[in-house]
């Protein structure tokens, strides 16, 4: 039976999870994963090495191995992605519980009558496009974008517009978080990993850290939005079909302001997650 609605929740571990039907778990880069006895890792979740996947590219795929699993097995009329400790927001989030905030069926169904995409709201850069905050903040950051650039010229040229306009700018969606009509989510896909796995075969991984090599990840957050611009740009989706809608995010902020200062004012690249 086809799904109305169906959001991955993408984890690398056991975690709370929100209790509404429409959120499915599943075990991220699980390939391989075994514990301490030797045994493969389970979760209790379904995982993203069954069946046609790149589980086995999540160290630098990140949570994208979560979305090509769920784009190639879930049959649904929405599909989405959120992340285990970022999770769009149903109603006023409390300090104590923020999982109980998480937007539910009964919130999110009266609204697809009306928009095709739901997105986390902008964040904004303010001093920094987005080009230079990636190339500031990501050892590598201005050359993967230059060699995404020079992929897109070469596989789909008729994008170059909407990456020049999105890279130009101080605001993007990001997280690789968004629900999607399942027609839209083919779309996006297929063209994402075309790009993606083009860049995984021409840049060398091995020069780079576990952190750094988590390339892909990043870059789909700013290439979501090359996407999307250019549906705008074709009149695909309009933009009043699209939604942004908060979110809650577990984060060390203190850290990541001073990370991103650091960057910004001493050239100091990130080095891990915040």
């Amino acid at each position: 039976m086809k799904d109305k609605i169906k959001i991955v929740v993408a984890t690398h571990k056991k975690y709370e999870m929100p209790k509404d039907e429409m959120y499915l778990p599943l075990h991220v880069g699980a390939a391989g994963k075994k514990g301490d006895d030797g045994t493969p890792v389970d979760f209790g979740y379904v995982r993203d090495d069954t069946g046609d996947n790149i589980s086995e590219k999540n160290f630098c795929f990140g949570s994208q191995t979560g979305l090509y699993w769920a784009w190639k097995h879930i049959d649904a009329e929405y599909l989405g992605l959120v992340h285990y400790r970022r999770y769009f927001i149903g109603r006023k989030a409390n300090k104590n519980n923020k999982l109980e905030a998480a937007l539910t069926f009964e919130q999110l169904e009266p609204m697809l009558d009306k928009y095709k995409v739901f997105v986390p709201k902008r964040r904004n850069y303010y001093i920094e496009t987005i080009y230079s905050q990636y190339a500031h903040t990501m050892n590598g950051g201005a050359e993967q974008f230059d060699l995404a650039e020079k992929i897109i010229d070469e596989l789909t040229p008729e994008y170059n517009h909407a990456f020049k306009s999105v890279m130009n700018r101080t605001w993007a969606h990001m997280f690789n978080m968004m629900i999607m009509k399942k027609d839209l989510i083919n779309d996006y896909c297929s063209w994402l990993f075309k790009i993606l796995f083009e860049m995984d075969k021409r840049l060398d991984l091995n020069s780079m850290s576990d952190f750094d090599k988590r390339f892909a990840g990043r870059v789909s957050e700013r290439l979501f939005n090359v996407w999307l611009e250019y549906q705008i740009e074709k009149d695909v989706i309009k933009r009043d079909e699209i939604k942004e809608l908060p979110y809650f995010e577990e984060v060390n902020w203190k850290t990541k302001i001073s990370s991103f200062a650091a960057a910004k004012l001493f050239h100091k690249k990130y080095g891990a997650s915040f």
